[in-house]
Protein backbone atom coordinates (compact mmCIF):
# COMPACT_ATOMS: atom_id res chain seq x y z
CA UNK A 1 0.00 0.00 0.00
CA UNK A 2 2.79 2.41 0.89
CA UNK A 3 4.57 1.65 -2.39
CA UNK A 4 1.37 2.42 -4.33
CA UNK A 5 1.04 5.76 -2.56
CA UNK A 6 4.63 6.65 -3.41
CA UNK A 7 3.96 5.83 -7.06
CA UNK A 8 0.97 8.20 -7.01
CA UNK A 9 3.14 10.97 -5.59
CA UNK A 10 5.84 10.28 -8.18
CA UNK A 11 3.30 10.44 -11.03
CA UNK A 12 1.95 13.70 -9.65
CA UNK A 13 5.43 15.23 -9.49
CA UNK A 14 6.16 14.10 -13.06
CA UNK A 15 2.99 15.87 -14.18
CA UNK A 16 4.15 18.97 -12.34
CA UNK A 17 7.57 18.91 -13.99
CA UNK A 18 6.25 18.20 -17.47
CA UNK A 19 3.71 20.95 -17.03
CA UNK A 20 6.43 23.41 -16.08
CA UNK A 21 8.35 22.55 -19.25
CA UNK A 22 5.29 23.51 -21.30
CA UNK A 23 4.56 26.58 -19.19
CA UNK A 24 4.71 29.04 -22.05
CA UNK A 25 2.42 26.96 -24.27
CA UNK A 26 -0.28 26.08 -21.73
CA UNK A 27 0.21 28.85 -19.16
CA UNK A 28 0.96 26.48 -16.30
CA UNK A 29 1.20 27.91 -12.81
CA UNK A 30 2.94 25.84 -10.16
CA UNK A 31 2.74 26.95 -6.51
CA UNK A 32 2.41 25.70 -2.98
CA UNK A 33 3.97 25.83 0.44
CA UNK A 34 5.80 23.83 3.07
CA UNK A 35 4.44 23.99 6.62
CA UNK A 36 5.74 22.71 9.93
CA UNK A 37 3.22 22.96 12.80
CA UNK A 38 4.35 21.75 16.24
CA UNK A 39 2.36 22.11 19.48
CA UNK A 40 3.04 21.09 23.06
CA UNK A 41 0.96 21.20 26.23
CA UNK A 42 1.84 23.98 28.67
CA UNK A 43 0.99 21.57 31.49
CA UNK A 44 1.75 17.87 31.97
CA UNK A 45 5.49 18.42 31.55
CA UNK A 46 5.13 19.75 28.03
CA UNK A 47 3.73 16.62 26.41
CA UNK A 48 3.54 16.81 22.62
CA UNK A 49 0.03 17.68 21.37
CA UNK A 50 0.37 18.07 17.59
CA UNK A 51 2.93 17.19 14.94
CA UNK A 52 2.30 18.13 11.31
CA UNK A 53 4.71 18.55 8.43
CA UNK A 54 2.86 19.38 5.23
CA UNK A 55 3.86 19.75 1.59
CA UNK A 56 1.07 21.57 -0.24
CA UNK A 57 1.35 21.37 -4.05
CA UNK A 58 -0.90 23.31 -6.45
CA UNK A 59 -1.03 23.10 -10.22
CA UNK A 60 -3.11 25.34 -12.46
CA UNK A 61 -3.07 25.15 -16.26
CA UNK A 62 -5.12 27.31 -18.61
CA UNK A 63 -5.78 26.31 -22.19
CA UNK A 64 -6.34 29.22 -24.60
CA UNK A 65 -8.66 30.94 -22.10
CA UNK A 66 -11.33 28.29 -22.78
CA UNK A 67 -10.60 25.86 -19.94
CA UNK A 68 -8.60 25.46 -16.77
CA UNK A 69 -7.26 22.47 -14.88
CA UNK A 70 -6.53 22.82 -11.15
CA UNK A 71 -5.38 20.42 -8.48
CA UNK A 72 -4.17 20.74 -4.91
CA UNK A 73 -2.51 17.88 -3.03
CA UNK A 74 -1.33 17.61 0.56
CA UNK A 75 1.49 15.21 1.39
CA UNK A 76 1.78 15.12 5.18
CA UNK A 77 3.64 13.60 8.05
CA UNK A 78 0.84 13.88 10.61
CA UNK A 79 0.61 12.69 14.19
CA UNK A 80 2.85 10.87 16.60
CA UNK A 81 3.98 7.24 16.30
CA UNK A 82 1.48 4.84 17.91
CA UNK A 83 3.64 1.81 18.51
CA UNK A 84 2.00 -0.93 20.59
CA UNK A 85 4.32 -3.88 19.98
CA UNK A 86 7.92 -4.56 19.01
CA UNK A 87 6.79 -6.07 15.70
CA UNK A 88 5.37 -2.69 14.66
CA UNK A 89 8.90 -1.26 14.69
CA UNK A 90 9.30 -3.00 11.32
CA UNK A 91 6.36 -1.03 9.86
CA UNK A 92 7.53 2.39 8.71
CA UNK A 93 3.92 3.54 8.21
CA UNK A 94 3.50 3.28 11.99
CA UNK A 95 6.94 4.52 13.04
CA UNK A 96 6.77 7.50 10.65
CA UNK A 97 3.05 8.08 9.86
CA UNK A 98 2.08 10.06 6.77
CA UNK A 99 -0.86 10.49 4.42
CA UNK A 100 -1.70 11.81 0.96
CA UNK A 101 -4.81 13.95 0.48
CA UNK A 102 -6.23 15.27 -2.79
CA UNK A 103 -7.88 18.50 -1.69
CA UNK A 104 -9.12 19.55 -5.14
CA UNK A 105 -8.90 18.26 -8.71
CA UNK A 106 -11.23 19.72 -11.32
CA UNK A 107 -11.59 21.05 -14.86
CA UNK A 108 -13.33 24.37 -15.48
CA UNK A 109 -14.79 25.32 -18.88
CA UNK A 110 -15.34 28.97 -19.80
CA UNK A 111 -18.23 29.83 -22.09
CA UNK A 112 -19.54 26.26 -22.27
CA UNK A 113 -22.59 26.13 -24.59
CA UNK A 114 -23.06 29.85 -23.91
CA UNK A 115 -20.50 32.62 -23.62
CA UNK A 116 -21.99 33.52 -20.21
CA UNK A 117 -21.83 30.03 -18.71
CA UNK A 118 -18.82 28.65 -16.80
CA UNK A 119 -18.89 25.04 -15.60
CA UNK A 120 -16.54 23.38 -13.13
CA UNK A 121 -16.49 19.55 -12.87
CA UNK A 122 -14.53 17.47 -10.37
CA UNK A 123 -13.46 17.64 -6.74
CA UNK A 124 -13.70 21.25 -5.66
CA UNK A 125 -14.07 23.63 -2.74
CA UNK A 126 -17.21 25.75 -3.19
CA UNK A 127 -17.01 28.53 -0.60
CA UNK A 128 -20.12 30.57 0.14
CA UNK A 129 -20.48 33.44 2.60
CA UNK A 130 -18.77 36.75 3.26
CA UNK A 131 -17.63 36.45 6.89
CA UNK A 132 -14.07 35.70 7.98
CA UNK A 133 -13.88 31.87 8.33
CA UNK A 134 -17.11 31.67 10.38
CA UNK A 135 -19.73 31.16 7.66
CA UNK A 136 -23.23 29.86 8.50
CA UNK A 137 -24.13 29.81 4.76
CA UNK A 138 -21.08 27.73 3.72
CA UNK A 139 -22.71 24.28 3.68
CA UNK A 140 -21.95 22.60 0.35
CA UNK A 141 -18.59 21.07 1.32
CA UNK A 142 -18.18 19.01 4.50
CA UNK A 143 -16.30 20.58 7.38
CA UNK A 144 -12.71 19.49 7.93
CA UNK A 145 -12.54 19.68 11.74
CA UNK A 146 -9.34 17.65 12.03
CA UNK A 147 -7.68 20.74 13.57
CA UNK A 148 -10.47 22.44 15.53
CA UNK A 149 -8.40 25.64 15.76
CA UNK A 150 -8.26 25.98 11.97
CA UNK A 151 -11.68 27.62 11.66
CA UNK A 152 -13.45 27.51 8.32
CA UNK A 153 -11.56 24.57 6.81
CA UNK A 154 -13.59 22.31 4.52
CA UNK A 155 -12.89 19.26 2.41
CA UNK A 156 -13.51 19.36 -1.33
CA UNK A 157 -16.47 17.53 -2.89
CA UNK A 158 -16.91 15.85 -6.25
CA UNK A 159 -19.61 17.68 -8.18
CA UNK A 160 -20.80 19.98 -10.95
CA UNK A 161 -20.69 23.71 -10.34
CA UNK A 162 -22.25 25.99 -12.99
CA UNK A 163 -22.34 29.82 -12.95
CA UNK A 164 -24.33 31.88 -15.44
CA UNK A 165 -23.34 35.56 -15.65
CA UNK A 166 -26.21 37.88 -16.62
CA UNK A 167 -23.69 40.73 -16.43
CA UNK A 168 -20.56 41.59 -14.48
CA UNK A 169 -22.78 42.46 -11.50
CA UNK A 170 -25.35 39.63 -11.50
CA UNK A 171 -24.92 35.85 -11.62
CA UNK A 172 -26.77 32.63 -10.84
CA UNK A 173 -24.95 29.55 -9.56
CA UNK A 174 -26.22 25.95 -9.45
CA UNK A 175 -24.41 23.07 -7.74
CA UNK A 176 -24.93 19.31 -7.76
CA UNK A 177 -22.83 17.09 -5.46
CA UNK A 178 -23.84 13.42 -5.90
CA UNK A 179 -21.95 11.81 -3.00
CA UNK A 180 -22.48 12.64 0.66
CA UNK A 181 -19.36 13.09 2.78
CA UNK A 182 -19.55 13.56 6.54
CA UNK A 183 -17.40 16.08 8.37
CA UNK A 184 -13.88 15.04 9.33
CA UNK A 185 -13.77 14.99 13.14
CA UNK A 186 -11.02 16.42 15.39
CA UNK A 187 -8.00 14.26 16.14
CA UNK A 188 -5.43 14.14 18.92
CA UNK A 189 -6.13 16.23 22.00
CA UNK A 190 -8.85 18.10 20.09
CA UNK A 191 -10.99 14.94 19.87
CA UNK A 192 -12.61 15.83 23.22
CA UNK A 193 -14.09 19.04 21.76
CA UNK A 194 -16.97 17.37 19.89
CA UNK A 195 -17.10 14.05 21.75
CA UNK A 196 -19.08 14.52 24.97
CA UNK A 197 -18.52 11.97 27.71
CA UNK A 198 -21.42 9.57 28.20
CA UNK A 199 -22.74 9.64 31.75
CA UNK A 200 -25.16 7.32 33.54
CA UNK A 201 -26.97 7.91 36.84
CA UNK A 202 -25.31 6.08 39.76
CA UNK A 203 -24.85 3.30 40.62
CA UNK A 204 -24.74 2.44 36.90
CA UNK A 205 -21.34 2.62 35.21
CA UNK A 206 -20.04 1.77 31.74
CA UNK A 207 -17.98 -1.40 31.39
CA UNK A 208 -17.57 -1.15 27.62
CA UNK A 209 -18.86 1.13 24.87
CA UNK A 210 -19.14 0.65 21.10
CA UNK A 211 -20.85 2.46 18.28
CA UNK A 212 -22.25 2.07 14.77
CA UNK A 213 -22.86 4.68 12.08
CA UNK A 214 -25.79 4.70 9.63
CA UNK A 215 -24.73 6.30 6.33
CA UNK A 216 -27.13 7.50 3.62
CA UNK A 217 -27.68 5.22 0.62
CA UNK A 218 -25.38 6.27 -2.22
CA UNK A 219 -27.48 7.16 -5.26
CA UNK A 220 -28.11 9.97 -7.74
CA UNK A 221 -30.69 11.54 -5.43
CA UNK A 222 -30.44 9.62 -2.13
CA UNK A 223 -26.97 10.93 -1.23
CA UNK A 224 -26.95 14.15 -3.26
CA UNK A 225 -26.55 17.73 -2.10
CA UNK A 226 -27.91 20.49 -4.32
CA UNK A 227 -27.69 24.24 -4.07
CA UNK A 228 -28.40 27.51 -5.87
CA UNK A 229 -27.13 31.03 -5.29
CA UNK A 230 -28.04 34.39 -6.81
CA UNK A 231 -25.31 37.01 -6.44
CA UNK A 232 -25.42 40.75 -7.11
CA UNK A 233 -23.26 43.85 -6.77
CA UNK A 234 -25.19 47.00 -5.92
CA UNK A 235 -24.15 50.34 -4.47
CA UNK A 236 -20.63 49.18 -3.71
CA UNK A 237 -21.84 46.08 -1.81
CA UNK A 238 -21.89 42.38 -2.69
CA UNK A 239 -25.14 40.59 -1.91
CA UNK A 240 -26.34 37.04 -2.34
CA UNK A 241 -29.22 34.74 -1.45
CA UNK A 242 -28.80 30.98 -1.45
CA UNK A 243 -30.48 27.64 -0.88
CA UNK A 244 -28.97 24.25 -0.06
CA UNK A 245 -30.71 20.91 0.30
CA UNK A 246 -28.39 18.36 1.86
CA UNK A 247 -27.31 16.62 5.04
CA UNK A 248 -26.03 17.86 8.35
CA UNK A 249 -22.43 16.65 8.16
CA UNK A 250 -22.11 16.03 11.91
CA UNK A 251 -23.53 12.67 12.96
CA UNK A 252 -26.53 12.89 15.31
CA UNK A 253 -27.17 10.36 18.11
CA UNK A 254 -30.09 8.08 17.21
CA UNK A 255 -30.17 5.15 19.63
CA UNK A 256 -28.47 3.76 22.74
CA UNK A 257 -28.73 0.08 23.59
CA UNK A 258 -27.82 -0.65 27.24
CA UNK A 259 -27.08 -4.20 28.40
CA UNK A 260 -26.49 -4.98 32.12
CA UNK A 261 -23.43 -7.20 32.68
CA UNK A 262 -23.24 -7.53 36.48
CA UNK A 263 -25.20 -6.91 39.68
CA UNK A 264 -23.13 -3.88 40.69
CA UNK A 265 -24.59 -1.67 37.93
CA UNK A 266 -22.07 -2.32 35.17
CA UNK A 267 -23.46 -2.03 31.64
CA UNK A 268 -22.34 -2.30 28.04
CA UNK A 269 -23.50 0.55 25.80
CA UNK A 270 -23.85 0.45 22.03
CA UNK A 271 -24.57 3.82 20.44
CA UNK A 272 -25.98 4.35 16.94
CA UNK A 273 -25.52 7.64 15.11
CA UNK A 274 -26.60 8.84 11.68
CA UNK A 275 -27.38 11.81 9.46
CA UNK A 276 -30.53 13.75 8.57
CA UNK A 277 -31.48 16.00 5.66
CA UNK A 278 -32.20 19.68 5.96
CA UNK A 279 -32.98 22.76 3.89
CA UNK A 280 -30.73 25.79 4.42
CA UNK A 281 -31.83 29.30 3.38
CA UNK A 282 -29.00 31.83 3.28
CA UNK A 283 -28.25 35.50 2.66
CA UNK A 284 -25.09 37.59 2.97
CA UNK A 285 -23.57 40.99 2.21
CA UNK A 286 -20.12 42.59 2.24
CA UNK A 287 -18.73 46.05 1.52
CA UNK A 288 -17.13 49.03 3.18
CA UNK A 289 -18.18 52.36 4.67
CA UNK A 290 -15.58 55.06 5.26
CA UNK A 291 -12.69 52.64 5.09
CA UNK A 292 -14.32 50.18 7.50
CA UNK A 293 -15.03 46.78 5.99
CA UNK A 294 -18.36 45.32 7.08
CA UNK A 295 -20.06 42.01 6.37
CA UNK A 296 -22.84 39.78 7.53
CA UNK A 297 -24.58 36.55 6.72
CA UNK A 298 -27.44 34.49 8.06
CA UNK A 299 -28.71 30.97 7.49
CA UNK A 300 -32.01 29.38 8.40
CA UNK A 301 -31.88 25.61 8.97
CA UNK A 302 -35.02 23.48 8.53
CA UNK A 303 -34.60 19.73 9.26
CA UNK A 304 -36.79 17.39 7.23
CA UNK A 305 -37.88 15.54 10.37
CA UNK A 306 -37.59 15.37 14.12
CA UNK A 307 -34.47 13.58 15.29
CA UNK A 308 -35.02 11.74 18.58
CA UNK A 309 -32.43 9.68 20.44
CA UNK A 310 -34.10 6.56 21.83
CA UNK A 311 -32.85 4.25 24.57
CA UNK A 312 -33.47 0.66 25.62
CA UNK A 313 -32.24 -1.69 28.36
CA UNK A 314 -31.83 -5.30 27.30
CA UNK A 315 -34.16 -4.64 24.37
CA UNK A 316 -36.89 -3.01 26.48
CA UNK A 317 -37.71 0.58 25.33
CA UNK A 318 -37.33 3.46 27.80
CA UNK A 319 -39.56 6.25 26.39
CA UNK A 320 -39.04 8.42 29.48
CA UNK A 321 -35.31 8.57 28.66
CA UNK A 322 -35.70 9.56 24.99
CA UNK A 323 -34.13 12.91 24.02
CA UNK A 324 -35.09 15.37 21.26
CA UNK A 325 -31.89 16.14 19.31
CA UNK A 326 -33.43 18.54 16.80
CA UNK A 327 -37.02 19.46 15.96
CA UNK A 328 -38.31 19.93 12.42
CA UNK A 329 -38.67 23.68 12.86
CA UNK A 330 -36.64 26.56 11.44
CA UNK A 331 -33.72 27.89 13.50
CA UNK A 332 -31.22 30.64 12.71
CA UNK A 333 -27.45 31.17 12.76
CA UNK A 334 -25.87 34.47 11.78
CA UNK A 335 -22.66 36.50 11.90
CA UNK A 336 -21.84 40.22 11.71
CA UNK A 337 -18.32 41.57 11.37
CA UNK A 338 -16.05 44.48 10.61
CA UNK A 339 -12.37 45.22 10.08
CA UNK A 340 -10.21 48.31 9.83
CA UNK A 341 -6.57 49.08 9.05
CA UNK A 342 -5.14 52.05 10.94
CA UNK A 343 -2.59 54.50 9.56
CA UNK A 344 0.13 53.09 11.82
CA UNK A 345 -0.27 49.68 10.16
CA UNK A 346 -2.24 48.02 12.94
CA UNK A 347 -5.31 45.99 11.98
CA UNK A 348 -8.45 45.01 13.89
CA UNK A 349 -11.06 42.40 13.03
CA UNK A 350 -14.24 41.79 15.06
CA UNK A 351 -17.05 39.30 14.51
CA UNK A 352 -20.19 38.37 16.42
CA UNK A 353 -21.44 34.86 15.69
CA UNK A 354 -24.73 33.39 16.88
CA UNK A 355 -24.55 29.61 16.58
CA UNK A 356 -21.47 27.45 16.04
CA UNK A 357 -21.34 24.54 13.59
CA UNK A 358 -22.31 21.87 16.17
CA UNK A 359 -25.29 23.76 17.68
CA UNK A 360 -28.63 22.44 16.44
CA UNK A 361 -32.22 23.41 17.08
CA UNK A 362 -34.05 26.59 18.02
CA UNK A 363 -32.72 28.21 21.19
CA UNK A 364 -29.56 26.10 21.35
CA UNK A 365 -27.18 28.64 19.81
CA UNK A 366 -24.41 30.23 21.87
CA UNK A 367 -22.99 33.70 21.23
CA UNK A 368 -19.37 34.12 20.11
CA UNK A 369 -17.44 37.41 20.15
CA UNK A 370 -14.26 36.96 18.10
CA UNK A 371 -11.50 39.58 18.06
CA UNK A 372 -8.24 39.82 16.17
CA UNK A 373 -5.73 42.65 16.51
CA UNK A 374 -2.23 42.84 15.08
CA UNK A 375 0.44 45.42 14.41
CA UNK A 376 3.40 45.21 12.04
CA UNK A 377 6.90 46.58 12.46
CA UNK A 378 10.11 46.91 10.44
CA UNK A 379 8.44 47.08 7.02
CA UNK A 380 6.08 44.18 7.81
CA UNK A 381 8.87 41.79 8.81
CA UNK A 382 7.51 41.52 12.36
CA UNK A 383 3.85 41.13 13.29
CA UNK A 384 2.52 40.97 16.86
CA UNK A 385 -0.95 39.51 17.53
CA UNK A 386 -1.63 40.13 21.24
CA UNK A 387 -5.46 39.98 21.26
CA UNK A 388 -6.46 37.15 18.93
CA UNK A 389 -9.23 35.04 20.48
CA UNK A 390 -12.83 35.04 21.53
CA UNK A 391 -15.42 35.18 24.29
CA UNK A 392 -18.36 32.77 24.36
CA UNK A 393 -21.63 33.14 26.28
CA UNK A 394 -23.90 30.10 26.57
CA UNK A 395 -26.41 31.54 29.10
CA UNK A 396 -27.00 35.29 29.39
CA UNK A 397 -28.95 34.80 32.64
CA UNK A 398 -25.90 33.33 34.37
CA UNK A 399 -22.80 34.46 32.48
CA UNK A 400 -20.37 33.85 35.36
CA UNK A 401 -21.07 30.11 35.19
CA UNK A 402 -21.65 29.79 31.44
CA UNK A 403 -18.82 31.33 29.44
CA UNK A 404 -15.59 30.45 27.66
CA UNK A 405 -12.49 32.43 26.77
CA UNK A 406 -10.12 31.50 23.92
CA UNK A 407 -6.85 33.43 23.75
CA UNK A 408 -4.33 32.82 20.96
CA UNK A 409 -1.54 35.42 21.10
CA UNK A 410 1.39 35.06 18.70
CA UNK A 411 4.43 36.72 17.14
CA UNK A 412 5.18 36.31 13.41
CA UNK A 413 8.61 37.01 11.94
CA UNK A 414 9.43 37.03 8.22
CA UNK A 415 13.19 36.47 7.84
CA UNK A 416 13.00 36.36 4.02
CA UNK A 417 10.37 36.85 1.34
CA UNK A 418 7.66 34.13 1.29
CA UNK A 419 8.74 32.68 4.66
CA UNK A 420 7.35 33.22 8.14
CA UNK A 421 7.99 31.87 11.63
CA UNK A 422 5.13 32.04 14.13
CA UNK A 423 5.41 31.46 17.87
CA UNK A 424 2.29 31.54 20.03
CA UNK A 425 -0.12 29.78 22.36
CA UNK A 426 -3.72 28.57 22.70
CA UNK A 427 -5.24 29.19 26.13
CA UNK A 428 -8.72 28.07 27.22
CA UNK A 429 -10.73 28.94 30.31
CA UNK A 430 -14.37 29.20 31.35
CA UNK A 431 -17.29 27.46 33.03
CA UNK A 432 -20.34 25.58 31.85
CA UNK A 433 -21.14 23.37 28.90
CA UNK A 434 -19.82 24.50 25.52
CA UNK A 435 -17.40 23.23 22.90
CA UNK A 436 -14.33 25.23 23.93
CA UNK A 437 -14.70 24.48 27.64
CA UNK A 438 -14.09 20.86 26.70
CA UNK A 439 -10.53 21.99 25.90
CA UNK A 440 -9.81 23.44 29.34
CA UNK A 441 -6.61 21.85 30.61
CA UNK A 442 -5.19 21.54 27.10
CA UNK A 443 -3.47 24.95 26.93
CA UNK A 444 -0.62 24.65 24.44
CA UNK A 445 2.23 26.53 22.89
CA UNK A 446 2.95 26.26 19.17
CA UNK A 447 5.64 26.89 16.59
CA UNK A 448 4.75 27.20 12.91
CA UNK A 449 7.18 27.64 10.06
CA UNK A 450 5.85 28.22 6.54
CA UNK A 451 7.52 28.83 3.20
CA UNK A 452 5.44 29.60 0.10
CA UNK A 453 6.61 29.20 -3.48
Amino acid sequence: MKRIKIIYVFIFLIIMISGSVKAQENKVKFSGNILTDERFLLKDQGLWAWNENRLNLKLEAKFKNRAKFYTEVWLRNLGLPKIASASELYNKDIVDPYNLSVREAYVEFYGLLSKNLDVKIGKQRIAWGTADKLNPTDNLNPYDLEDIMDFGRHNGSIGINAIYYFSSDFSLQAVYIPLFQPATMPIGVFAVALTPEMQLPPPAYIVSASDSLVMPVFGLTQSATTGARFKAFLGGFDFSISYVYGFDGLAAPLHNSITPVNLEGGVNVRATTGFYRQSIFGADFAGSIGGVGIWGEAAGFLPDRKVVMTNDIAGQPLPEMDSLIVDNELYLKFVLGMDYTFRDGSYINFQYLHGFINERGRGNQNDYFMLGYNKTFFEDKLKIEPLTGGFVVSDWNDISNNYAVIWAPSIIYKPVDNAEIQLGAYVFTGKGDNLFNNLIGYDMGFLKVKYSF
